[in-house]
């Protein structure tokens, strides 16, 4: 399921990342011996390959911040944290083994770092689960991770309207009405979910205005004139 937030641009103070991933690394565990800091120009490369519009580094900071929001309601902030830098880090809007990349990216670099090996694990279960963004009940690292990435749901309107220009941008290889049709269908899934937001603050916060988001970019998805509008968005 793929979610996204705003136009490309020069994104985030890349400095501020790299002394977070250093900061989230040394909680979790990582042998202090190793150096972090090669791992972090990997992984913020990845996250600026051209083929992105809303899967940026922008995108990572933005979770990373929600997750600081939710950090009381993990048990592993730590994992919850590296799962953020790694959930996204493999990014092909033409595949559909991104997150399972993404996983295996972390559990071949974790260790290298030092990690030991629940941690590791923890931290690539996190990044799969964001293929369904469907945590089991009492999963609070899980409930965080996933909160944080559909936050952008909930964003005022004219941040959700360049959330869903991006994520167009990110399919732009797809045909208008292939595009609209794919589209709509996640939205509808999206919507009947019982609920999208786990976390008693993603529910008090973000439910209400995801949804109202989510359902006007329906009506204007199925809106006549959108099959004669170039984009479709």
């Amino acid at each position: 399921m793929d979610t996204g937030t705003q136009h490309r641009d020069t994104g985030p103070d890349t400095t501020a990342l790299r002394a977070r991933w250093r900061a989230t690394v040394t909680a979790a565990g990582a042998a202090a011996d190793r150096d972090p800091d090669p791992y972090a120009e990997r992984l913020l490369a990845a996250w600026a390959e051209p083929q992105r519009r809303y899967h940026t580094t922008a995108h990572l900071a933005d979770v990373l911040a929600r997750i600081d929001v939710l950090a009381p309601h993990a048990a592993d902030l730590a994992a919850v944290q590296l799962s953020a830098w790694f959930h996204d880090a493999v990014y092909r809007p033409d595949r559909s083994e991104n997150e399972e990349r993404s996983a295996a990216l972390a559990e071949r670099a974790l260790p290298e770092l030092g990690m030991e090996a629940s941690r590791t694990a923890e931290v690539a279960r996190l990044v799969r689960l964001t293929i369904s963004h469907d945590p089991a009940p009492g999963d609070t690292d899980g409930e965080v991770l996933c909160d944080a990435d559909l936050a952008v749901l909930a964003g005022a309107p004219e941040a959700y309207a360049a959330y869903a220009a991006a994520v167009r941008a990110e399919y732009g290889f797809v045909p208008d009405e292939a595009f609209r049709t794919g589209r709509a269908a996640v939205l509808r899934q999206l919507l009947d979910l019982p609920r999208l937001f786990r976390t008693p603050y993603g529910a008090a916060h973000w439910e209400a205005p995801a949804r109202a988001n989510l359902a006007a970019e329906l009506a204007a998805l199925e809106a006549p004139e959108a099959s004669e509008a170039p984009g479709g968005i």
